[in-house]
C-alpha cells in the first residue's frame, strides 16, 4: 500500500537538459508521480521552462525565483575555473536556495500532510543540509563523491583548486555541525564505500549503500531485433558526456588516432563544453577531423544533443568509450549498457559501480600515455571481433534490467521512505510514552 505516502522531492535542480546528478530528482518525481504516489517537487525556477513542457500545469511542481544573490554568484563564478566555482560561489547559492526551501517545505509539510521528504542533490557527501526540523523523515541522497583524480593524474587540479578542496574537507564537519541536516536526517544514502569514507564525523549513523544512477528502460533501449554487428564494415564508437578537462576526451582522440590504422572505424563525441574549440582544433592537429558521414578513421563532433536524439544516435553505435579521469556517476555507462552497448572505460570512479569484464573493458589509469596505448588496444579489440561486441553487450543488457532500472531503484527508494516513516512513529511515542 502506498497511500500513507506523501512525498516532497527538495532539489536545487530537476533537469534531463542540465545532465549528471540534476537528472536524480526528476526520474524520482517522474516514477512516482506516473505510479499515482502523491508526490511534489521544489527546485529552482531555472528548470521552470523544462518542467512546463513536460508536466503542464502541474501544481505540485514549486519553483525557488532567482534572487539578485543567486545572480551575482553565477556572474562571480562564471569567471572562475568550474571546480573552484563549485566550492565558492556555488555552493553559496545552493545554500540560498536551500534556505528559501526550508520555509516553503515546511508549509507544504503543514497543509499537505507531506510524511517524508527527499534530498537526492546535492550528491557530495561533505556538503551540508538546510533541510531539517519539518516533523517529518528526511532521507539525503544516494550521496556519491569522495574521489580525487588517480594518483598519476593528482597533479590535474590547481594549487588554488587543492588548496579549497583541502580547506573544504577539513571544515566539513563544522560546516555539518552548524547546518545540521545530515546530522538530524533519519537515512542518509550513498552509492559505494567510497562516499561512506567521505562522510563527516558526527553525522547520522543510519547509512544505506544504494546506488546513484538508474536506467530509464522506456528510453534508453535496444531496438527489438538488433542488427548484427558483424554487418558494420566500420564500427562506431561513442562518447557522450560534457566536453569538460576531466573527461579526458584529448586522450580519447589520441588514442583513436593510433587505433584506426589497424582496423576501420569511426569517433562520433556526442556533448558540448568548454573544451570543445580545443578537442575540434587537436582532432585536426591530428587528421582526423571529419564530419557525421565522413569516411573511416574521422572523429565527429555532433555539439550538445536532446537526450531522444542522442538515445538514437547511441543506439546506433557499436560501442561507448569514456575516459574520464574523475567520473563520480557515469550514468552514460548504464545507459549503453541498457541498449547492449559494450563499453570501455577508465578503471575509476563510478564506471567501477556498474563494469565488469562480463560487459566491458576497464582501462587502468596509469599514466597520460598508459591510457591512449590501453584504449587504443581495446578500440582495436572490438572492432575486430563482432562476436566480442555482442557478448559483452547482452551481458550489460542483462546487468541493467536485473540491477539498474530506474523503477527497481524507485521501489528501493520506497521501502527508505517506509522504513524512516515507521522510526519517526517509534520516536515520536517514545517521547509521548517518557512526556
Amino acid at each position: 500500500m502506498t497511500d500513507d505516502l506523501r512525498v516532497l522531492i527538495a532539489a536545487e535542480h530537476a533537469s534531463a537538459r542540465f545532465g549528471g546528478e540534476a537528472a536524480l530528482p526528476l526520474h524520482y518525481f517522474r516514477v512516482l508521480r506516473r505510479r499515482g504516489i502523491p508526490v511534489w517537487l521544489v527546485t529552482h525556477a531555472r528548470t521552470r521552462a523544462e518542467l512546463t513542457q513536460l508536466y503542464p500545469g502541474d501544481e505540485r511542481i514549486l519553483y525557488i525565483e532567482d534572487t539578485a544573490w543567486h545572480r551575482a554568484m553565477w556572474q562571480i563564478g562564471r569567471r572562475l575555473p568550474p571546480q573552484i566555482a563549485y566550492f565558492t560561489t556555488g555552493f553559496l547559492s545552493r545554500l540560498s536556495t536551500q534556505l528559501a526551501q526550508r520555509r516553503l517545505v515546511r508549509r507544504l509539510v503543514r497543509e499537505q500532510g507531506i510524511t517524508v521528504v527527499h534530498q537526492p542533490m546535492p550528491v557530495s557527501p561533505r556538503e551540508p543540509s538546510m533541510l531539517f526540523g519539518f516533523g517529518v523523515p528526511v532521507v539525503i541522497g544516494p550521496m556519491n563523491g569522495g574521489m580525487d583524480y588517480p594518483p598519476a593524474f593528482r597533479r590535474n587540479r590547481g594549487g588554488i583548486e587543492r588548496a579549497l578542496l583541502g580547506l573544504g574537507r577539513a571544515s566539513a564537519a563544522l560546516l555539518n555541525a552548524l547546518m545540521p541536516g545530515k546530522r538530524r536526517a533519519a537515512t542518509l544514502l550513498v552509492a559505494n564505500l567510497r562516499t561512506r569514507a567521505a562522510l563527516p564525523a558526527g553525522v547520522c549513523t543510519n547509512v544505506i549503500e544504494l546506488v546513484e544512477n538508474g536506467v530509464d528502460l522506456s528510453l534508453w533501449q535496444a531496438p527489438p531485433e538488433r542488427l548484427d554487428p558483424a554487418d558494420h564494415a566500420v564500427v562506431t564508437f561513442a562518447f557522450m558526456g560534457r566536453l569538460v578537462d576531466w573527461k579526458a576526451v584529448d586522450l580519447l582522440l589520441r588514442a583513436f588516432a593510433r587505433a584506426r590504422a589497424q582496423a576501420p572505424m569511426r569517433l562520433l563525441v556526442l556533448g558540448d563544453g568548454s573544451e570543445r574549440a580545443g578537442l575540434e582544433t587537436l582532432a585536426a592537429e591530428l587528421g582526423i577531423a571529419g564530419t557525421d558521414a565522413g569516411p573511416a578513421g574521422t572523429v565527429h563532433f555532433a555539439g550538445w544533443l536532446a537526450q531522444a536524439v542522442c538515445a538514437r544516435r547511441l543506439r546506433e553505435a557499436d560501442c561507448l568509450v569514456l575516459p574520464s579521469l574523475l567520473e563520480c556517476g557515469g550514468a552514460v555507462v548504464l545507459e549503453a549498457m541498457s541498449m547492449a552497448k559494450p563499453v570501455i572505460a577508465t578503471a575509476w570512479g563510478g564506471p567501477l559501480d556498474y563494469l565488469d569484464p562480463r560487459c566491458g573493458v576497464l582501462v587502468q589509469p596509469t599514466s597520460r600515455t598508459g591510457i591512449v596505448d590501453a584504449f587504443a588496444a581495446a578500440m582495436v579489440a572490438m572492432a575486430q571481433s563482432a562476436p566480442g561486441r555482442k557478448r559483452l553487450g547482452e551481458v550489460g543488457l542483462a546487468k541493467v534490467r536485473s540491477e539498474f532500472d530506474w523503477e527497481l531503484k524507485v521501489d528501493r527508494m520506497l521501502d527508505v521512505y517506509r522504513a524512516a516513516m515507521r522510526r519517526q512513529a517509534v520516536t515520536v511515542d517514545i517521547k509521548r510514552t517518557i512526556t
